[in-house]
């Protein structure tokens, strides 16, 4: 369906109606012209086509029902004009679109799945992660809503947060995990190129190599520990352990959302990473996005009781 308002003047609204319309005036046209009937008594022509000498193509008229056939295509193309959207921006007598098809379809589907949904509502998460029914369900909606991202098997990928492990970095409790679906999260770490140049990015890496206990230049971690105190413990904290309340990294852990080799590390420092969650609380709802977070939270690491989904 065209919008109106998409177009910077009225004359493409009309470009395409002059053309949708002109196209379909000019099939009938054509189809009159090629497919009238000739007198019986008029000779046919031929193409002026001969092969083997005996065999010529005439120039006969198409066949009465393959015409129609035509002129009943012609006419059910009108009719959808008149009826669906097609020209510009007249939205057709049904006022049908795309958006109002969804927003049904989506409609049906919560009066039939809502209430399956909404019976687990009120348990928490703990005792959801425990029942095998929930699990099931909230592991139907990951597999829909989140593999892209995390992987089916939960485990990341690069950019994208291992979410069995025992390293979150906006909290790993029940109601974090719950936040964190329905509002989403932004994380920024800065580029760090232009403020400290090559040599300070060399040296900060090698510090924060350190800090996980990882082969490093030590003269290089020593300099590097000065500019980390000036621009990064804000975020990273002194000792290197993060900070959720900014959704900063563990950097002693040698766990890596962005990989941790000297180039991938250089690789940050320099450019800054720029990570988000989407939020998913207005699109899934307040009952899935709860069972959704138990899922989560019944593969986690912090979970001791983990269901099997089968």
């Amino acid at each position: 369906m065209f919008d109106s308002g998409v177009f910077t003047s009225p004359f493409w609204e009309w470009f395409i109606i002059i053309l949708t319309v002109g196209g379909i005036l000019g099939c009938f046209a054509l189809i009159l012209w090629l497919g009238g009937d000739r007198p019986k008594d008029e000779k046919v022509k031929t193409m002026g086509h001969v092969w083997d000498e005996t065999l010529e193509e005439y120039n006969n008229p198409l066949p009465r029902w393959w015409l129609n056939m035509f002129y009943l295509t012609l006419v059910f193309g009108i009719i959808y004009l008149i009826l669906y959207p097609g020209l510009g921006s007249f939205a057709g007598i049904l006022g049908w679109s795309e958006v109002k098809q969804y927003k049904l379809e989506m409609e049906a589907a919560e009066t039939r799945y809502g209430p399956i949904y909404a019976k687990y509502a009120e348990d928490s998460i703990e005792t959801l992660a425990k029942d095998p029914d929930a699990v099931q369900l909230g592991h139907r909606l990951y597999m829909t809503y989140c593999t892209i991202c995390h992987g089916s098997d939960a485990r990341g990928m690069p950019g994208f947060p291992n979410l069995r492990d025992d390293d979150w970095l906006s909290g790993s409790s029940p109601e974090a995990i719950e936040g964190t679906i329905k509002n989403g999260r932004n994380g920024m770490m800065p580029a760090w190129q232009t403020a400290i140049g090559d040599e300070g990015v060399k040296q900060v890496t090698q510090y924060v190599l350190s800090l996980s206990g990882r082969d490093h230049d030590q003269a290089a971690a020593t300099k590097g520990q000065k500019t980390y105190a000036g621009m990064c413990i804000a975020c990273h904290g002194p000792t290197g352990k993060g900070n959720q309340m900014f959704g900063a990294p563990n950097l002693t852990d040698n766990i890596w959302l962005y990989g941790g080799s000297v180039e991938q590390i250089t690789e940050t420092v320099s450019n800054g990473r720029q990570g988000k969650m989407p939020a998913h609380g207005e699109f899934l709802g307040g009952d899935k996005v709860h069972l959704l977070a138990s899922y989560i939270y019944s593969v986690s690491s912090q979970n001791d009781d983990t269901v099997v989904v089968k």
